[in-house]
């Protein structure tokens, strides 16, 4: 059995990081050049951990499956980026930043890891300035500041509603130095497909050249993960359609743990789905719930066009639940509080599937130009795509998977339970618990990436002796042959269904079961539905082509089958987790009121999955334990 050690120090939570980080061993710089590391994704995590290596001597070998590392999914953020800095000095602090995300995660996750991500946000900022990252500027200079859900000052650091794209080009800067200095290899349209693991550590990757459908073999000293989150087993969600979990979930197969898994989030602020062929959803960021007012009609079925509809016979459904922060209630509840209105018939469009985000008491408060200001090129996209002026009309939207908060489980040094493999960003599951705040992935992504890892990973390095380990080491040949033998079985079942359709019916039963809202019922139903969909799915799929040359329908069908297990996963931690806590919220755990109810307990840990076989995991729980925060009844009334 694994047995799991979080490794956090000890100490003032204050001091834990600069503490631990003087204790850390380091690495010669001399030495440095002798340790091989791989990067496996370039968005802001793996970007970021990749430039800050290579800068320091490691020679570093990046590999995407993009074919370049720009388009990478962090290029999708919209609205910011946290940070302590207090410019408005409106009471930030990064003691505060603590508590907010801490309660933001409805107190589950490690109170020292959340502690870091705030104290080293500041130095994001910084970081970024320098690279040139054109952030928005008050007239006297200063950054500018707004404010996302779940906390009650301006600390969300923006470009605009392309944050994630400018902070992806700084980071991509200082990795494109690298490459040209000759310490950072780059291969892109290259897919993990393997981590290989040799005497107990991760020694390298198997990946399949997605041009020419060869497999190739990358041996290092360890190995670092970046490769985002796990929302496309919904099918449908924010997430571009590229992105998957197979590198996480290969990782898993071979002895990382996975954590949290049913945790994932609902993001409120998306456009409602449009049609049964629909293959993604539209994120319109958090930052338009500054200005914008949600509701619906007071009376259920009203059908009335909304400029018809007067004040009195308005109900604005976050500002009357929960005053103290209106339209800006943290992301999993504004959802549940959408999705409720449309369960009593107060949804508007044609489906009924949607609330309205309204900017018309804004537009008439501060005037068109300044709303332009802040979000002209998200009023574009959505003319763009709905068809509707939301100048004249408010916009139409309604809850779509988005983040995921569980990942593979890590230490306190970003470690999984795999010694030598490191996981970043959303890839891991340290920082956000059971929900995360808006503006905060980011903040984690770039938090790992260039102040975490590059000491972390050089106390493992200089900890360690290595053997020599190659390429044509048989660890590598034994993990070749078994992806050979997943193609060739992938190629043979020669069924009737694609991949796509096979994907599609898991994700409604996701959403429908696995979703917003939970019960004991619908998570064994989704159970039973999803062994037999992969049953299917291994008699049924066809997959056209062949192995040796390019093939989109065999990458999917490798994702697809990988997210038929994670997805039966996801319903195993939710029918285990009896109670409801941010993201994860079953029907039969609340207050009279509707609101979630935790269980602090009986679960205040970490449920920590180790795979045995396809449907079968054990548990393996981590305590949280809660030294300078204690829980408390979450509320944003």
């Amino acid at each position: 059995m694994i047995k799991l050690d979080s490794k956090i120090p000890p100490g003032q939570i204050q001091e834990k990081w600069t503490n631990h980080k003087f204790n850390m061993k380091l690495v010669n710089p001399a030495n440095k050049r002798k340790y091989d590391i791989i990067v496996v994704g370039t968005g802001l995590a793996g970007a970021s951990a990749a430039a800050s290596l290579a800068e320091l001597g490691y020679n570093v070998t990046v590999l995407t499956y993009h074919d370049s590392p720009r388009r990478a999914h962090s290029i999708a953020a919209q609205g910011g980026v946290n940070a302590a800095k207090n410019y408005p000095n409106d009471g930030d602090s990064i003691y505060r930043l603590f508590y907010d995300t801490l309660k933001g995660g409805d107190y589950r996750s490690r109170e020292a890891n959340v502690y870091r991500l705030a104290e080293v946000s500041n130095n994001i900022i910084d970081q970024c300035v320098a690279q040139g990252v054109p952030f928005a500027r008050e007239y006297g200079g200063h950054l500018d500041n707004r404010s996302f859900g779940g906390a009650l000052v301006s600390r969300t650091f923006y470009s605009r509603s392309i944050t994630g794209q400018q902070l992806l080009l700084g980071a991509y800067s200082a990795l494109s130095r690298q490459v040209g200095l000759g310490k950072i290899k780059m291969f892109t349209r290259r897919e993990m497909l393997e981590v290989v693991v040799v005497d107990g550590t991760a020694r390298g990757v198997v990946a399949r050249n997605l041009v020419t459908g060869e497999i190739e073999n990358y041996s290092a000293h360890a190995v670092c993960l970046a490769t985002g989150g796990y929302s496309r087993v919904f099918y449908l969600s924010t997430n571009a359609m590229y992105c998957n979990a197979t590198a996480a979930w290969r990782a898993h197969k071979k002895g990382a743990v996975f954590a949290n898994p049913c945790f994932t989030q609902i993001h409120p602020t998306c456009l409602p789905l449009h049609g049964d062929q629909q293959s993604k959803l539209t994120l319109m960021s958090e930052s338009l719930r500054n200005d914008g007012r949600v509701w619906v009609p007071l009376k259920p079925g009203d059908k009335r066009k909304p400029k018809d509809i007067p004040e009195r016979e308005r109900d604005y459904i976050l500002e009357r639940k929960y005053p103290t922060y209106g339209n800006l209630a943290p992301r999993d509840i504004s959802s549940r509080a959408a999705k409720e209105a449309c369960d009593e018939g107060k949804g508007v469009g044609d489906t009924g599937q949607a609330v309205y985000l309204d900017f018309a008491d804004s537009i008439k408060r501060l005037g068109k130009k300044v709303i332009d200001e802040r979000y002209g090129n998200l009023f574009e996209m959505y003319e763009l795509i709905t068809a509707e002026n939301p100048w004249e009309v408010p916009m139409r939207i309604y809850p779509a998977p988005h983040y995921t908060m569980g990942g593979i489980w890590v230490d306190y040094n970003l470690m999984s339970s795999i010694p030598g493999l490191f996981v970043l960003g959303e890839a891991n599951f340290s920082d956000h618990g059971a929900n995360r705040l808006g503006a905060s992935a980011l903040m984690q992504g770039l938090a790992d990436g260039y102040f975490v890892i590059p000491y972390t990973i050089g106390d493992y390095l200089a900890g360690t002796k290595f053997g020599t380990v190659k390429n044509d080491n048989p660890e590598f040949k034994k993990e070749v042959d078994n992806i050979n033998d997943l193609t060739k079985k992938l190629l043979s079942i020669k069924g009737k269904r694609t991949t796509d359709d096979i994907h599609r019916q898991l994700g409604r039963i996701m959403w429908n079961k696995v979703g917003m809202a939970r019960n004991e019922k619908g998570l064994k139903d989704a159970i039973k539905e999803i062994r037999d969909l992969r049953e299917e799915f291994w008699q049924n799929v066809n997959v056209p082509g062949s192995g040796e040359d390019l093939n989109i329908s065999l990458e999917k069908a490798g994702r697809v089958a990988d997210f038929l297990e994670l997805g039966e996963l996801m319903a195993v931690d939710g029918l285990d987790r009896n109670e409801s806590c941010g993201g994860h919220f079953r029907e039969e755990y609340q207050y009279e009121d509707g609101e979630a109810k935790r269980n602090d307990k009986k679960y205040a840990y970490v449920s920590a999955w180790e795979y045995k076989k396809a449907g079968d995991w054990k548990l393996i729980k981590e305590s949280l334990n809660f030294e300078f925060l204690k829980p408390t009844v979450r509320s944003y009334k």
